[in-house]
């Protein structure tokens, strides 16, 4: 019968397995939760309840009873107003597991990016038919990070829709209550209608109206955004970048200079590949603090023998 090493404790090993398990089986849990889920804004509520769970199981271990009991109470209730708010796709995940899909739970069913042409194709056609039409319109489009809400006026009022010809088009009529106002495009969608933009304090040519000055002044302050705008009076098209206007522009120029300068980043995060990188992170922390707990040979001290 083999002897045990000095200090050799077997149940000290069983609960270092147990709690290895326990660590795996959350991960994978929450792998599907994010492979669900997906979206960077609703990803931030995510992080937020693993977070609250984290400090409840700490407090709880350091004994701290009623800040346990507290954050407890927090977890419940986030776990039931997110149970609340993404319904369709936690009655996917138990559909799921109910027909016994578990493989299927870890593959993100996405669909498939938009092309950038086919949503400048979008933009440009919703502007060629504005400004035939004489219908006032200003789009500010996003062409690196998001714009910070403090940089505009008012922030207008949430859409977060797919892009279309025809979404824009009906934002713009001016017998809806969000045709005053700016439409805040972000990759393929539409974010915001109705945002509210600071003007321009340059001095502009009287034939520039009051859209024409919100264009410039947004551009004057963020650089990385664009900023289309229809002429309600002659339906001329302008584009403002940095602070300049380029005008009058035709729909074929248009959508020149778009293509240069805008590409679809679409509002949605790859979760799978940051979740395989942080797992290689994680098994090569893994491994050198097993190596060093265990005083194990590194490959370094064996390149070096």
């Amino acid at each position: 019968m083999p002897s045990s090493g000095p200090g050799f404790d077997p149940s000290w090993t069983q609960s270092l397995v147990l709690h290895s398990i326990d660590v795996g089986l959350v991960l994978a849990l929450t792998y599907m939760v994010l492979l669900i889920i997906g979206e960077r804004r609703t990803l931030w509520m995510v992080r937020g309840l693993i977070v609250l769970m984290l400090a409840a199981a700490i407090s709880n271990r350091l004994g701290l009873g009623l800040l346990s009991f507290v954050l407890e109470k927090l977890v419940v209730g986030s776990a039931v107003a997110m149970a609340v708010i993404f319904q369709s796709e936690f009655r996917r995940f138990l559909e799921q597991l109910g027909r016994g899909e578990i493989l299927q739970l870890f593959q993100a069913k996405r669909r498939p990016p938009p092309k950038p042409d086919s949503v400048i194709d979008e933009i440009v056609d919703a502007v060629k038919e504005l400004s035939q039409n004489r219908i006032g319109a200003l789009m500010l489009v996003e062409t690196g990070g998001p714009i910070d809400e403090r940089d505009v006026s008012v922030p207008g009022v949430q859409l977060n829709a797919e892009i279309s010809k025809e979404l824009l088009q009906t934002i713009f009529q001016t017998s809806t209550l969000l045709h005053d106002g700016a439409v805040l495009v972000r990759g393929s969608r539409v974010v915001a209608a109705g945002v509210i933009l600071p003007l321009s304090d340059r001095t502009a040519s009287r034939q520039l109206g009051t859209r024409h000055r919100a264009a410039m002044g947004i551009t004057e302050r963020v650089e990385n955004c664009l900023c289309i705008v229809v002429s309600e009076e002659t339906g001329s098209i302008s584009l403002a970048e940095r602070g300049a206007l380029n005008r009058p522009l035709t729909s074929n120029k248009l959508k020149e200079l778009l293509e240069a300068r805008f590409s679809t980043s679409v509002d949605r995060e790859a979760v799978a590949p940051g979740l395989r990188s942080l797992s290689r992170r994680l098994g090569s922390g893994g491994r050198t603090l097993l190596a060093r707990f265990f005083r194990l040979p590194s490959s370094t001290s064996r390149e070096k023998k």
